[in-house]
């Protein structure tokens, strides 16, 4: 049995792996709840959609390992208005961003009570203070994981279980890259000039790094930030600043 467990939904690519290899190099067992499976940790293959299926693996890992940090980072993004958006199109956001990091929420909660001890990242936006066009659905979900950070952090305060949501603003991700690339496919504007649009949109004149965030995580989920909760935590270059 570790001691040490975090369980991370999403962390076979992007963030989500890179969330997977801090942790992994600090000592953490990871356990990676994800549809693919990862190169790090170890996988649990897991549609974050299906809530049985997420609250029975979720209690197979208690039952083995001492559950110290839940990462909720599994989610899709989609690039739409409100009248884009079909109703089949918003279920399905919601039911990955949203409905995911309430089921795996609510089955850790209990083990975390029982040890009363435990640390809960969510991995939001910056999208999670401010609006952006063309990012209904998107938008929507990562508010609501603001608002689950901030009602689970009052809610078990008591129990010192502690809640936050990182909000991460453009960050290189293979889902970055791929998003430029099709806006370039689709436009034929040229990669490298979009890249620097992007960058020059932050203060910091660049983009984020996905090593970075895994980072930011970290602290979050352990001992040094036992007095942060409840907080949206933005991680974006000075973005939302302004």
């Amino acid at each position: 049995m570790s001691a040490n467990t975090l369980i991370l939904t999403g962390g076979s690519s992007g963030i989500g792996l890179a969330i997977a290899e801090m942790f992994s190099a600090h000592g953490y067992h990871v356990c990676n709840l994800d549809i693919q499976p990862g190169p790090v940790g170890e996988y649990f293959e897991c549609d974050m959609t299906d809530f049985t299926q997420v609250t029975e693996t979720v209690r197979n890992i208690a039952q083995q390992h001492t559950i110290k940090a839940l990462i909720c980072n599994a989610g899709i993004h989609v690039s739409a208005s409100i009248l884009d958006t079909p109703p089949e199109l918003l279920d399905k956001v919601l039911a990955i961003n949203v409905k995911g990091a309430y089921a795996a929420t609510q089955a850790v909660l209990p083990f975390m009570q029982e040890q009363q001890d435990g640390a809960i990242v969510y991995i939001a936006s910056d999208q999670s203070v401010i609006g952006k066009t063309h990012s209904f659905a998107y938008n929507l979900s990562k508010h609501a994981l603001a608002s689950m950070a901030k009602t689970t952090a009052l809610d078990f305060a008591k129990d010192n279980i502690r809640a936050n949501a990182l909000c991460p603003g453009t960050i290189d991700t293979p889902l970055y890259q791929n998003a430029i690339h099709r806006y370039c496919k689709d436009t034929g504007a040229d990669p490298k000039d979009i890249h620097a649009e992007e960058a020059a949109c932050q203060p910091l004149n660049r983009i984020g790094t996905a090593k970075e965030v895994a980072s930011f995580a970290l602290y979050l989920a352990s001992p040094e930030a036992s007095f942060i909760t409840g907080s949206l935590q933005m991680m974006d270059g000075g973005y939302t600043a302004r």
